[in-house]
């Protein structure tokens, strides 16, 4: 009978040129507004339709229409965002079923990850490279409802220099003809055109590989690989048309080049020196370590899983992993939070916390690299990051306090994204 009265009421709201919005009202025994400000006491959090309408100190009495959850003594905080993550890949795999696997079956892996990361409390990703749709049909699915899982910023292909990490490598050369996404290029012009032609096929932001990689089969180490007058140009070019540039590097002078460049943020910056960062500083270029993506490669290493050429390039890493937080942190680089998930089993994503703590960031910073900080990053701090009235209604509940202890928010009780509460 109450599904047919609301049913009524919907329709009478239709006819009469109201539309009828739901209301859920939230209690719980903590909240986290903002990862800035102490925690406030047993509140009332109301939820219209998919936006945050009031935050009420108590127990405030539920509308009788209301859908009520009732969070006990659990801390409520903003849903977590992930900047770099592959929801269209699992770790391990051969890189050579790129060249048998469809396209469409990395919508299938991603829908089954999709879901796997919104559970561990991420409401928001950046999808940092994928096949030229799957991501994009991704974003479609989670923000119709047909997918469960975060919102997603998608930057499908990555572009790169022709054999450079983000290209297609390791096959003969006829065999990386048919691969080719299209997204290679040379010179200034060109990386123009690309950079056009990732915004025509649907990008959310631009996401190239400035540096050589560790997982890719290229050989050639992990230095710069764009020339500078490319980098600038991909940046401008990106810029002009409202699009932040994502640059995956590793060697210092491809950071400081990508930089200098104006490129917004810096993927991974293993070997990241002062000169490096005083130039990230400079341009107000942040830093998003992915410190988690080295623990999973880690956990495989010497098991046959990597190539040699792929276990060379790990084993020129390894030490350095996580040295650059502190020095970013002491030079006041912004740094917000990554994974690389996909390199990692997803839904470790959390496991990021901790390890931000061991390099030198505060449980208070931390959380905020993956709030406020990452949610400016996406130019998207007006919507997303902080529970208050009017943002989206995106926020996740755990026990225990994770501005003292950052290990709470690998077990996630309880999410909502967009006003919908993850089955």
């Amino acid at each position: 009978m109450r599904t047919i009265g609301l049913v009524a009421a919907a329709a009478a709201a239709l006819l009469s040129g109201t539309a009828y919005a739901k209301t859920t009202i939230i209690y719980a025994g903590r909240v986290i507004t903002d990862a800035g400000n102490a925690p406030e006491g047993p509140s009332t959090v109301t939820v219209t339709d998919d936006r945050i309408t009031s935050i009420t100190p108590g127990r405030a009495a539920a509308p009788a229409d209301a859908e009520v959850v009732d969070l006990g003594d659990k801390t409520l905080l903003p849903g977590l965002i992930d900047l770099h993550v592959h929801l269209t890949g699992d770790p391990g795999g051969d890189y050579r079923s790129e060249a048998v696997d469809p396209d469409e079956w990395g919508v299938v892996v991603g829908a089954k990850n999709a879901r796997v990361t919104l559970r561990a409390g991420f409401t928001t990703v950046r999808e940092a490279g994928s096949a030229q749709y799957t991501a994009f049909s991704l974003r479609r699915g989670t923000a119709e409802g047909l997918i469960e899982g975060p919102r997603i910023i998608a930057a499908g292909p990555p572009l790169s220099i022709i054999g450079g990490h983000g290209d297609v490598t390791g096959f003969r050369e006829d065999i990386h003809a048919v691969l080719d996404q299209g997204y290679t290029c040379t010179g200034a012009v060109e990386c123009a055109e690309k950079v056009r032609k990732a915004s025509r096929a649907g990008a959310d932001v631009i996401k190239i590989t400035a540096t050589g990689g560790v997982l890719s089969q290229q050989g050639r180490g992990l230095e710069g690989h764009f020339s500078n007058a490319e980098l600038e140009s991909i940046a401008t070019t990106a810029h002009s048309l409202g699009l932040k540039v994502m640059a995956h590097a590793h060697g210092a002078r491809g950071i400081e080049s990508a930089a200098a460049a104006g490129i917004d943020s810096i993927e991974h910056g293993t070997f990241a020196d002062e000169a490096a960062l005083k130039v990230m500083k400079a341009k107000g270029t942040y830093m998003v370590p992915t410190l988690m993506a080295f623990e999973g490669i880690r956990e495989r290493l010497g098991k046959g899983i990597y190539t040699p050429t792929v276990e060379t390039k790990v084993r020129m890493t390894l030490n350095d992993v996580g040295k650059a937080v502190g020095r970013a942190k002491a030079l006041g680089v912004p740094i917000a939070f990554g994974t690389d998930a996909g390199v990692f089993e997803h839904g470790r994503n959390a496991g990021e916390f901790a390890l931000l703590v061991k390099y030198g960031l505060t449980p208070r910073e931390a959380l905020a690299s993956a709030t406020t900080v990452a949610a400016k990053l996406l130019s998207m701090e007006g919507e997303i990051g902080r529970i208050a009235p009017g943002m989206s209604a995106d926020m996740i509940a755990v026990n225990g306090d994770p501005l003292s202890d950052v290990t709470t928010l690998e077990k996630v009780d309880w999410v909502m994204v967009r006003g919908r509460i993850a089955d």
